[in-house]
């Protein structure tokens, strides 16, 4: 694993879909697809200006200054007419509490579809794909955390692999896959 990369960590393809790593230049087009405040009901905050936009995808595209992780983060782009939908991302850590003492990697992940295109599966196509990605790396663990009220969401989760646990996290519920089960 280098800084903001991890093996393979290019073009993830689906059927209907794009996921394409994250770049600043994407930051005028994203803007207008996350322009909508409804995406922030269960997460907070209000929409980024482009400028502002611009200036975190180039925090996150430099990759995190946490040496022990590695930030993954990709644009969802419509295969059918090369419109941008939404983002997927993924938050690698590796932890030495695998067997034998050896690292044990896990991802954090999440995705955020603009308002237009949800209702499609395609959060959920995105987001298996990531988390399939991530499984062929040998990624161990995957979570993502879910607010109890968002219920399209979880559904999301559910589709990718992840299933709801005790563990609660600033009120979101955790969904996990592991590979031992």
């Amino acid at each position: 694993m280098t800084r903001g990369r991890m093996d393979g960590d290019g073009i993830i393809g689906t059927a209907r879909l794009e996921l394409v790593p994250l770049a600043e230049a994407h930051a005028e087009e994203m803007a207008g697809v996350l322009a909508d405040p409804a995406l922030h009901a269960f997460t907070g905050g209000s929409p980024y200006p482009v400028q502002e936009l611009r200036a975190r995808y180039a925090r996150l595209v430099a990759g995190s200054p946490d040496p022990a992780q590695t930030w993954l983060n990709w644009v969802v782009r419509l295969r059918a007419d090369g419109r941008l939908a939404g983002t997927v991302q993924a938050t690698l850590t590796a932890e030495p509490d695998g067997p034998d003492g050896t690292p044990l990697r896990r991802a954090e992940v999440a995705w955020v579809i603009g308002s237009p295109w949800q209702g499609r599966g395609i959060a959920t196509e995105a987001a298996r794909a990531l988390t399939d990605r991530l499984r062929e790396q040998g990624v161990a663990e995957i979570r993502a955390h879910v607010h109890p009220d968002h219920h399209a969401s979880a559904a999301v989760a559910r589709a990718a692999g992840l299933s709801p646990t005790a563990h609660r996290q600033d009120g979101e519920i955790r969904w996990a896959w592991t590979a031992a089960g």
